[in-house]
């Protein structure tokens, strides 16, 4: 029995040189990455490169980047966060997305790198952020503030927002599935059709997440471009 709601989201595995064996799932990409170097592409590799080729011309329209760099980078952070957002759906698995700590080592290094070369390449730019147009002059000043303190959250709803997603969907699967062995075949049956629902649910919820996180980082390297 659980003794705190969020006790699932625990690292509780056997430690190894002091690092929990749960972070591995993150790293499981590597095993099935070498499947789109064959001769013969799969299926399902075929499929993943006409998904690859619509992401880039999305973020390709968003940033407006000559350099394709931009794109293949925002393409694999969505890979990245897709990959672990739905492994996390796979029972005892860890669900590495879940925790600030992945979401605010992606977010923040970001958008601390776009403020460095904004800053330093587009100043005017960056000033011309803070103020929209049409703002009247008595209200500049406090549209100044406001920008700035928007502009200083956004790492931190970049983080919170994949992470609180990845919990919500979790905990409302823990909780239903907890009332199970208390109910009755035919309550049982209804539950495990919600639960299956549910879990069909956080599929898109998973790969929705991480398209949103990859745009909206997109939107903000577009900003000082």
């Amino acid at each position: 029995m659980m003794t705190n709601l969020f006790s699932s989201f625990d690292p509780s595995s056997s430690l190894i040189f002091n690092f929990h064996l749960n972070w591995i799932s993150s790293t499981l990409s590597l095993i099935f990455i070498p499947f789109l170097y064959w001769f013969s592409n799969s299926r399902w590799a075929t499929l993943w490169s006409k998904i690859c080729g619509i992401l880039h011309s999305e973020f390709k329209t968003l940033m407006g980047f000559t350099n394709p760099g931009g794109t293949i980078f925002m393409v694999t952070l969505f890979t990245i966060i897709a990959f672990n957002n739905s492994l996390g759906l796979l029972p005892y698995i860890f669900t590495s997305t879940s925790h600030l700590a992945v979401t605010l080592a992606l977010a923040l290094p970001l958008w601390i790198s776009f403020m460095i070369y904004g800053w330093l390449n587009r100043t005017k730019l960056m000033f011309a952020h803070l103020v929209p147009m049409g703002t009247p002059g008595p209200l500049m000043p406090f549209m100044v503030l406001i920008e700035t303190v928007s502009n200083i959250i956004r790492p931190g709803t970049l983080a919170v927002r994949l992470a609180a997603n990845m919990i919500a969907g979790h905990l409302l699967l823990t909780l239903l599935g907890s009332t199970g062995p208390s109910l009755s075949q035919t309550l049982l049956y209804l539950l495990l059709s919600s639960q299956i629902l549910l879990l069909t649910l956080e599929s898109a919820v998973a790969v929705i997440q991480s398209y949103v996180f990859a745009v909206l980082t997109a939107l903000y390297a577009s900003e000082v471009n």
